[in-house]
Parts: C-alpha cells; sequence; structure tokens
C-alpha cells in the first residue's frame, strides 16, 4: 500500500478525552475514531489489526477442534426468560420494540442461544462431545464507557461454548483451552497470568481470567510470588497471605483480556438441554464458555508496546510488516526509482509493505507517522544511503540504526524475520 493511497489522517494532539496510551495512540493513528460513548470505528490501519487478532484466535480455536458458527445479535426474549436472566443480567441488556410492538433485545452474550440451538440437535451421550465458537459483535450496556477501547459498549468477541457428557472430558477441554489462550496472548505480545475469578452474571461452578497487570487497569487481583496463585478481588477480598502456601500476597492493577468458565449444568438444567446416558437416563448436557474481546485485546497490546513515539506493534498483529520511507532528494529520481522498484520486489515476496511516497512531506515528518504507526521494520532510502549503495534499517522496537547493501536486503530481511 502506498502511504499517497492510503485512508488515513495522523494527528499530533492528544484528544482530551483519552487518558489512556492505548488510546491516544489509536486514535493520534487513525486506527479508530469514536462516535458515540463506547462505540468506535475501526479505519482501515486499525480494522487490519484487528482483523489479525481475528485469525490468531481463529487458528486457535480450529486447532482446538472447534467449529465455526454465526449466530444473530437480535436476541429472542423468550430464552432468556427460560434462564430468568431477561431482567436480571448485569449490565442490563439493550432492549427495544420492533414495530410490531415485539420486544427483543441486542445480544451480550450467546448462553441461550447456544443452548436452544444444541437442545434441538443432541439426543445421546454419542452426540457429544463437541465445540462451537464464533466471533460476533455484542452489546453491552455499560453505565461508563472508559479508556477508549478498554470497555465498549458494542464489540466484536470471540465466544467458545464446549459441550460433554463427561465431567472429566469437561475438565481437560477446560485445560486445553487455557493453554490455547496462552498462546493467543503469547502471539499478540502480550503476558497475560491467569488467575482464579468470580463467576459473575455468567455463572457456573468454576472460573479463571486471563490478566496483564497495569496500571490503568480497572481490576484488582492478588498474587503470590512463592507459588504463583493468583485470583481477582471478587473471588478471595482484602487477604493478605496466599490460600496456598500462606506467602504474601501482592495486590496489582490489571487488564482482564478472557474469561474461561466451567458451567456445568448451570443453563442446560434450566433450558432442559439433555442427553440420553449410556444407562438411558437423561442427563443435563455438561458445559464450558469461553470469551475474549478483540478490541480491549487491541488496546491491551498498545498498554504493553509503546513508547514515548508512538506503538510497537508485535509482528504478527502489525498492520504492515515494513514501513519504507523515500526521503525528499535533490535527486528524487534516483531516490523514487529504487524505492518504488523494492516495494515491487517486497511485495512480490508475499510481504505486506506500506511505502511513503508522499511528496509534501518532510523527513522529520515521516519518521514521526513511522514512529506513531508503529510497524515492526522500518527501511529508508535517501539520497545518503544511495551513496553508499544501502538502505537503512531499524527495528521498531529497537534504536539501532544499520546500513545494508540493497543487493543484500532481501537475505537480511528473510533472516530478520
Amino acid at each position: 500500500m502506498r502511504h499517497s493511497q492510503l485512508f488515513i489522517q495522523t494527528k499530533k494532539e492528544i484528544p482530551k478525552d483519552a487518558f489512556n496510551i492505548s488510546h491516544q495512540y489509536l486514535v493520534r493513528g487513525d486506527f479508530i475514531e469514536q462516535t458515540i460513548s463506547g462505540v468506535y470505528r475501526f479505519l482501515p490501519l486499525g480494522f487490519k489489526v484487528h482483523r489479525k487478532i481475528e485469525q490468531i484466535i481463529r487458528e486457535e480455536m480450529l486447532n482446538l477442534g472447534a467449529q465455526e458458527v454465526y449466530l444473530p445479535v437480535l436476541q429472542d426474549k423468550k430464552l432468556w426468560l427460560e434462564t430468568n436472566r431477561w431482567k436480571t443480567i448485569d449490565p442490563p441488556l439493550f432492549t427495544f420494540k420492533d414495530r410490531h410492538q415485539k420486544e427483543t433485545a441486542l445480544v451480550p452474550t450467546d448462553e441461550e442461544e447456544m443452548v436452544d440451538i444444541v437442545r434441538k440437535r443432541v439426543k445421546s451421550y454419542q452426540d457429544l462431545p463437541f465445540s462451537l465458537f464464533q466471533i460476533q459483535t455484542k452489546f453491552r450496556n455499560e453505565t461508563r464507557a472508559t479508556g477508549g477501547l478498554l470497555r465498549l459498549r458494542e464489540f466484536v468477541m470471540k465466544d467458545l461454548y464446549s459441550f460433554h457428557h463427561e465431567k472429566k472430558d469437561l475438565v481437560n477441554f477446560y485445560s486445553k483451552v487455557k493453554n490455547s489462550y496462552f498462546q493467543i496472548f503469547k502471539k499478540c505480545g502480550v503476558p497475560a497470568i491467569c488467575v482464579e475469578a468470580s463467576s459473575g452474571t455468567i455463572g457456573g461452578e468454576l472460573s479463571h481470567e486471563f490478566m496483564v497487570v497495569s496500571e490503568i487497569g480497572e481490576d484488582k487481583i492478588f498474587i503470590c510470588k512463592k507459588c504463583g496463585f493468583g485470583a481477582n478481588m471478587e473471588k478471595v477480598g482484602e487477604i493478605k497471605k496466599c490460600p496456598k502456601c500462606k506467602g504474601i500476597l501482592e495486590k496489582k492493577n490489571s487488564i482482564e483480556v478472557g474469561h474461561i468458565f466451567y458451567l456445568g449444568t448451570k443453563y442446560s438444567k434450566v433450558m432442559s438441554a439433555n442427553y440420553r446416558s449410556k444407562n438411558g437416563k437423561l442427563k443435563p448436557i455438561l458445559m464450558g464458555c469461553y470469551g475474549i474481546g478483540i478490541p480491549r485485546l487491541m488496546a491491551t497490546i498498545v498498554e504493553v508496546n509503546h513508547d514515548g513515539k508512538g506503538i510497537i506493534w508485535p509482528k504478527e498483529v502489525a498492520p504492515f510488516q515494513i514501513h519504507l520511507i523515500s526521503l525528499p532528494s535533490t535527486k528524487p529520481e534516483r531516490v523514487d526509482k529504487v524505492a518504488g522498484r523494492l516495494y515491487r520486489d517486497l511485495q512480490k515476496r508475499g510481504l505486506e509493505v506500506l511505502y511513503d511516497d508522499r511528496k509534501d512531506k518532510s523527513a522529520g515528518e515521516k519518521f514521526a507517522d513511522c514512529d506513531l504507526i508503529g510497524i515492526p521494520l522500518r527501511l529508508v532510502v535517501s539520497e545518503n544511503t544511495l551513496k553508499q549503495n544501502c538502505l537503512e534499517i531499524k527495528k521498531r522496537s529497537e534504536k539501532k540504526v544499520k546500513l545494508v547493501k540493497i543487493n543484500s536486503i532481501n537475505s537480511y530481511i528473510r533472516k530478520d524475520s
């Protein structure tokens, strides 16, 4: 993509209502734009990052053997009445009446919808186990939407649901999802830790949250350095000693990036989602559910991967792999010719390149945008580098700048990647 053709308008000013680094940089870099409180537009750069995160998650879900579905955002009130959550869920549902005065709601979570699908299809223990997931828009009627993408009223979420007839099988799958989540967060460049959590409005016998320690985080967790135990405040309250080893607990602010629940029979019982066991008895299906909010994860990536100049995207989620810059010159023809040829060659190799070919911007403006946008590798073609038959190369995560011979660039980038 040529920068001159990219739909983007970076900003120097910090937005008045942006107090978090992720909010500031994502708005200034023109990744996102707020419309109303808790609702954001994802612009071309932001949507590219969003889709990269989606794909990392999707691949991990498929590796678990889960099958992808896509469910409606308009919810059937009757299903929510079955679980008695129509008026009790917190935050409350976004509800409205259609032109026929029929009341419905926008989806905040999909337990009822998933159970309704499954109870129509599962008859026997031989139909179990299996798991279904989706990547779909959710709506949360939050009292206070804050922190840019960290707390939204409309957002895309990956939600996975598993269905079992044996407890040990659910426990085993729950553990596999936990390991899969660690892989997702590692690929996304966030150091998540898993802590015991309260099941909250979703319910169930057991739940764990995946937390990233951060000063701007709204969640409080307790961590034991001695044995590794962790729990959120709702789970253990204000305690000073570890319940596992009696070590001293440290209280930390954190951002929740994922939550998994051992639901057991909480929803299957009340919605009569049963299977017939080997001995012919009807039993409620055992369930687990497992969620990741994608915009919040995107914001958390920025919170832990930035410096004073802008974002430092991990290469797996970066909007582009390479930021190629041609600098203003007294001999622009040669600089443009070399940069243009390099741009085409890199694209032919299947690399994602943002080529800053703008003629009306100074070197300083181009470098400032490059640092703000945060693409992992910067290549610079200038009159000075060409005098040495070289290109300037710099990783966004490092301060060191290297000169590499033009005819060696392909092998260098292959080695670097």
